[in-house]
C-alpha cells in the first residue's frame, strides 16, 4: 500500500486525472454493458478495459516488464473488441439479428487475455525496448481501427438516423477523434523517437543518437496533444454512455 501511494504522488497530475476520468468512463460502460442488450456488450467491454490498460501508471508493479507487456494487450484486444462490437451493431441496423450471448463476449475475452497472459509467461522477460516495441504496435492498431470506427459509426448514423439513439452515435463520432488524436500523437513521437520510453532507453545507451533537440516545438506539441486528447478521451467516453442510457431508458 505504501509503495502504491509514493508511487500516487511521483505521478504527473495531469495523468492522474485522465486515468481517473478513463476509471469513471469504463465503470460507466461495464454497467451499461450490464444492464443493456446483447449488441452493446463488445464496445462496452471494449472501453471498460481501455481503463484497465490505462491503470498500469498507478500500478505499484509497474516495473515488472511482463505486466506492464500485458497492459499493452489489453489495450489491443479493447479496440478490437470494439470494432467488433460495432460491426455487430451495424449487421444488427440492417438484418436486426444479434449473434450469440452476453455470456460469450464475456468468456471470450477472459480467453484471449488468459491466453495472452500465459504466452507472456512462458517467453523470456521482454526488454524495456521490446516494452515500447509492442506498446507502438499497439498505437498503430488504435490509430488504424480509429478511422475505421469512424467510418462504422458513419454508416450505423445514417441507418437510423430517424431514431433518437443516433445521437449517441454523433457522440461516439467525438470520442473516437480525440482518441485518434490521443494515440496518434503518442505514435507521432515514437515513430520518430521523441517518445519518454526511448528517451530512456537511450539515456544507458552511448552508442545511440537521437535529433528530439533539434525539434522541441514539434515534441512538445505532440505531447500536448495526446495529454489533452487522451483527457477529453475518457470524458467524452463515459458522457457518451450515459447519455445513451437516457436515451434508452
Amino acid at each position: 500500500m505504501q509503495q502504491l501511494v509514493e508511487l500516487i504522488t511521483q505521478l504527473n497530475p495531469f495523468d492522474l486525472i485522465q486515468v481517473i476520468f478513463w476509471g469513471l468512463a469504463g465503470a460507466i460502460s461495464f454497467y451499461f454493458s450490464i444492464g443493456n442488450a446483447r449488441v452493446w456488450t463488445s464496445i462496452s467491454i471494449g472501453f471498460f478495459l481501455i481503463f484497465l490498460g490505462q491503470a498500469y501508471a498507478i500500478n505499484p508493479f509497474v516495473h515488472y516488464y511482463k505486466l506492464s507487456a500485458f497492459h499493452y494487450i489489453i489495450g489491443t484486444v479493447a479496440i478490437m473488441l470494439i470494432t467488433h462490437g460495432f460491426l455487430e451493431y451495424y449487421v444488427f441496423c440492417k438484418t436486426f439479428e444479434i449473434s450469440g450471448q452476453k455470456i460469450f463476449v464475456y468468456l471470450s475475452t477472459v480467453v484471449i487475455l488468459a491466453g495472452s497472459g500465459a504466452f507472456l509467461i512462458v517467453n523470456p522477460t521482454p526488454s524495456p525496448n521490446t516494452i515500447r516495441n509492442i506498446r507502438m504496435i499497439e498505437n498503430a492498431i488504435w490509430v488504424f481501427l480509429c478511422v475505421m470506427n469512424l467510418e462504422i459509426i458513419r454508416k450505423i448514423y445514417e441507418s437510423i438516423k430517424d431514431a433518437t439513439i443516433s445521437r449517441g452515435f454523433i457522440a461516439f463520432g467525438v470520442v473516437f477523434i480525440c482518441i485518434f488524436l490521443w494515440k496518434g500523437a503518442e505514435l507521432y513521437l515514437q515513430v520518430f523517437q521523441w517518445d519518454k520510453d526511448w528517451q530512456d532507453i537511450i539515456a544507458v545507451m552511448s552508442d545511440e543518437m537521437t535529433d528530439i533537440d533539434q525539434y522541441p516545438l514539434r515534441v512538445a506539441f505532440s505531447q500536448g496533444v495526446s495529454r489533452y486528447a487522451g483527457l477529453l478521451s475518457g470524458l467524452s467516453v463515459g458522457g457518451t454512455f450515459m447519455y445513451i442510457y437516457r436515451l434508452l431508458r
